[in-house]
């Protein structure tokens, strides 16, 4: 296995006591109680079990709990004859995940129900039932036909989080199109790198929003970024500012309203394959560009209903909002689980504490939220607010509070739990990645929790945690990892396979290692440690050194540079980048603030660095590889560990020179 970052067994909490018992009322009710007896399974570890034994059967038991509903069934659920690194599902299938989501919902009771609930930061809302939800898809459809889109053309959405982004969404993957979620903060050049990556024909976007009441204007960045995509031939601007002139150009770009105007309410769904193309959603890793995750009609919809309707037991007619962006892969599971379950999904799109921390408490009541979706590190932020704006919400509609993006730390997932749920529901801890389309591991209804545990891996998942010579380990830090396939495991990467091969399976034979540390403890439950490789997470937004390396890099004054991730207490990680300067530039002030612009301007300000700082060499392996472990535990003042790989030991002293 490759070399990995210290693991961080001080922080495991070995010993924390159950402070959470499931009723047995809720467990007799749940949606997986069901699944197990219509299957004769008494129990959830048995249920486990029979999911890793019999991969074909447990996810044709699912597609059948569901209900999903294809054109031309399938001839078998997975062919394994490429290896389990590359299965083929629902061999020979056809169906469109949009006739799941939509179409045969309508003239049933589900048309009338609410399918989406939407709030802006200035107390605006709005609604759609499924049948309206359905007609205005319909119309965008038509509207993409009419531009001479249509299979297999991606397209880009890069927009806030407003009712017309999920049109969009829908209509996308109703036309046999792909679609390319982008997130509302990128920069020029993370736009750029995925657009071209792409070779997207088509981009949604917006003239801008508003955060605390400040206008950010999208339209501009989006056009910096089409300029340097000669596919991107139309643009489609959704007026959600309200500005008077927003930059607009003759032949490419149409209003939102123009575009659907005058098109019809029904449209045909394209009869798609089941292995289709649906979505390439971006990832950050190590090494490279970001990675094109590959997601199928069949796949990431299937596996985020799953893990809604088993683990986290959300019920026709119940409300999930989960806070996210669509450019995360929790915007586009939102959308896909909610709306096979025939649940109803709230999209917000504002600041949470805007314009005083009880704004998502009041949203929960307003919205009748049973399901709520936070990330560890907005809770920490409103933690320091104190109990008084949790207390005067009520909260009662909520079932669970679910949480994902990073670790927690227990006296937050303690405050949240006692806070928010009065000690009485379940936090539905949930881990997994874009590449995974949903989790690996999850809370559940049906077993007890521990402060910052997990109940178990999700069924389907045949999670275990590893030393580096792949030999399961109980009551200490390893290596998460996989051993069979799952349906909504990403095809691949966009033009990548070597490097889909070399991030998950060439680690250790036959299987997937996640990349994350983790631990099980004396009773079963599980808990995730942090990332083991070097993949940054800024409140819940991944992304690889290498992106902003190539950034600082391209500047004429930058010889080579190094970004890690460094602990924060609210956002969970922030970048610190190291710059190792050309011969003829000086260490100055006004170059640092330089550098910092750069990434800000090509990434986004939600991801400016917290430093950088100058030094005069980076360590390096011998062939030439940068140690980013070595370099944080030097900038942290943490043991070193092993250096016997290192080129040059006097440049750990550099990096210490330089903090």
């Amino acid at each position: 296995m490759p070399e990995t970052a210290s693991k961080p067994s001080d922080a495991f909490p070995f010993h924390q006591e159950v402070v959470w018992t499931p009723d047995p009322e809720v467990v007799a009710d749940s949606n997986l109680r069901a699944f197990m007896d219509a299957h004769d399974i008494s129990n959830l570890n048995a249920l486990r079990r029979r999911a890793a034994d019999d991969v074909g059967w447990f996810w044709d038991a699912v597609l059948h709990d569901l209900d999903i509903e294809f054109y031309e069934d399938y001839d078998q659920v997975v062919d394994l004859s490429d290896g389990i690194q590359h299965p083929t599902w629902c061999v020979g299938g056809r169906m469109n995940i949009v006739h799941n989501l939509l179409d045969k919902w309508q003239d049933t009771p589900v048309e009338d129900r609410t399918a989406l609930r939407w709030e802006g930061e200035d107390g605006t809302t709005n609604t759609y039932t499924y049948g309206e939800l359905h007609r205005r898809v319909c119309r965008c459809a038509n509207a993409l036909r009419a531009r001479g889109l249509g299979a297999g053309d991606r397209i880009g959405l890069y927009m806030p989080m407003t009712p017309e982004i999920v049109v969009a969404f829908l209509a996308i993957a109703k036309i046999g199109g792909v679609l390319l979620p982008l997130f509302s903060g990128y920069g020029v050049g993370a736009l750029v790198t995925r657009l071209q990556g792409a070779n997207a024909r088509a981009l949604f976007t917006a003239d801008g929003f508003a955060r605390r009441e400040r206008p950010i204007h999208m339209k501009e960045t989006a056009d910096e970024a089409v300029a340097q995509c000669p596919s991107v031939e139309h643009v489609i601007v959704r007026r959600h500012l309200g500005r008077d002139n927003p930059p607009m150009t003759t032949g490419r770009d149409v209003f939102w309203d123009d575009f659907v105007s005058g098109h019809d309410t029904e449209a045909r769904t394209a009869r798609t394959g089941a292995e289709d193309v649906v979505m390439i959603i971006y990832t950050s890793g190590t090494t490279g560009p970001p990675k094109g995750t590959v997601h199928t009609h069949c796949g990431f919809p299937i596996k985020g209903a799953q893990d809604m309707y088993h683990p986290m037991d959300l019920k026709p007619g119940e409300t999930m909002y989960w806070m996210s962006d669509m450019g995360w892969m929790m915007g586009p599971w939102l959308v896909f689980g909610t709306l096979t379950v025939g649940a109803t999904m709230v999209l917000y799109d504002g600041a949470p504490d805007h314009p005083d921390p009880g704004r998502l408490w009041r949203m929960v009541d307003d919205h009748d939220v049973t399901h709520l979706g936070v990330s560890p590190t907005l809770i920490r932020a409103l933690k320091t607010h104190g109990d008084a704006p949790v207390e005067a919400a009520d909260r009662s509609s909520l079932r669970a509070i679910g949480s994902t993006g990073s670790p927690w730390d227990p006296e937050s997932w303690t405050w949240c739990f006692n806070t928010v749920l009065d000690g009485e529901k379940p936090i539905l801890n949930y881990s997994g990645g874009t590449e995974i389309s949903g989790g690996i591991l999850c809370g559940n209804f049906l077993e007890p929790l521990k402060p910052a545990a997990f109940s178990g891996p999700v069924p389907g998942m045949d999670a275990d945690v590893v030393d580096a010579d792949g030999t399961p380990v109980r009551e200490e830090v390893g290596e998460l990892v996989l051993r069979t396939p799952w349906i909504g495991m990403t095809r691949g990467f966009w033009n990548g396979d070597d490097r889909y091969l070399d991030a998950y399976w060439n680690q250790l034979p036959d299987t997937w290692v996640h990349g994350d540390f983790a631990a099980i403890d004396a009773d079963g439950l599980w808990y995730i440690l942090g990332r083991s490789d070097d993949t940054i997470n800024v409140a819940g937004k991944r992304l690889g050194p290498a992106e902003i390396e190539a950034l600082l890099n391209a500047h004429e004054a930058v010889a080579e540079s190094a970004a890690i991730g460094v602990p924060h207490e609210v956002k969970g990680q922030e970048v610190v980048a190291f710059v190792v300067l050309e011969p003829d530039y000086d260490e100055q002030d006004a170059l640092r603030e330089a550098l910092l612009q750069v990434v800000v301007d090509e990434m986004g300000k939600p991801l400016k660095p917290r430093e950088i700082l100058f030094t005069e060499a980076l360590p390096k392996t011998r062939n030439a590889k940068v140690m980013r472990r070595l370099i944080r535990s030097a900038y942290l003042g943490e043991d070193l560990g092993d250096t016997s790989s290192l080129e040059d030991p006097s440049t750990v002293e550099a990096i210490k020179n330089a903090r």
